[in-house]
This record gives structure tokens, sequence and C-alpha cells, in this order.
């Protein structure tokens, strides 16, 4: 609308508004959209196996053998993951802006790390 609406001469009358700006803006328009839907790419898939985890970058496969503990500490942005080798791995799926989703989404995944915890113990006691 911007774009269209943008021709001829300014108020100031020091410049002037030609097709390639307006074909600039309509550019920009894109470029600003894509940023934005950019962000609402986080995604999160959670079994029994693990989580698989898609954050602005890319995806991320984490298996709940190497994940210590499912983190949404007050004052956090999101929830994160903390992994055996001290390493964290943020979820931004799951936002403290969701209140009661991202509760739920939190309790869930831990939910799934105690239950994979609880067959790698079943695991070695078979085992040993």
């Amino acid at each position: 609308a911007v774009a269209l609406t943008l021709h001829g001469k300014t108020e100031s009358g020091k410049s002037v508004f030609r097709p390639e700006d307006q074909v600039a803006m309509v550019i920009l328009g894109f470029l600003c959209a894509a940023g934005i839907l950019w962000l609402t790419r986080p995604r999160i898939i959670a079994s029994a196996d693990g989580v698989r985890l898609r954050n602005l970058l890319g995806w991320i496969e984490v298996p709940w053998e190497i994940v210590t503990a499912v983190r949404f500490d007050r004052g956090m942005p999101w929830a994160s993951l903390e992994l055996r080798d001290d390493d964290i791995i943020n979820i931004m799926a799951v936002q403290a802006t969701d209140k009661e989703y991202a509760v739920t989404a939190v309790r869930g995944l831990r939910a799934l790390l105690k239950q994979a915890r609880q067959r790698e113990a079943a695991d070695h006691s078979v085992r040993g």
C-alpha cells in the first residue's frame, strides 16, 4: 500500500519517488515479513526416544540419555534442556509468554525424561 501511494515529489519538493523506489519498498516489505515469520519457526517434537527441536537456525535431535534436566527457571524467556556435558539447549518453542501452555509443555517433557530414566534404570538392572 505504501509503495503504491508514494509517487511524484515529496512535500519538501527536494526528492522524487520513482517506480524503482516503489519496487524497493515492496521488496523491503517482503523482507520485513520474512523476518517476522522467521521468528515463528521454533517447534518441538518430543517422544519416548528424545526431543527434536527447531530453533531459529535448524533442527537439533537430542536423545533423553544425554539430558539431565528440563529447566524453566523464573525470569527465563523460554525453557531449556540441560545436558550431561553441561551444555544448555534453549527450547524457543516453549516461551514464558505462553503461560499455562508453557507450564503444561514443560511438565510433559519432564514426564518423558522421567520415563526415559526409568527405562535406563530397568535396562541396567537387567544387564547387571
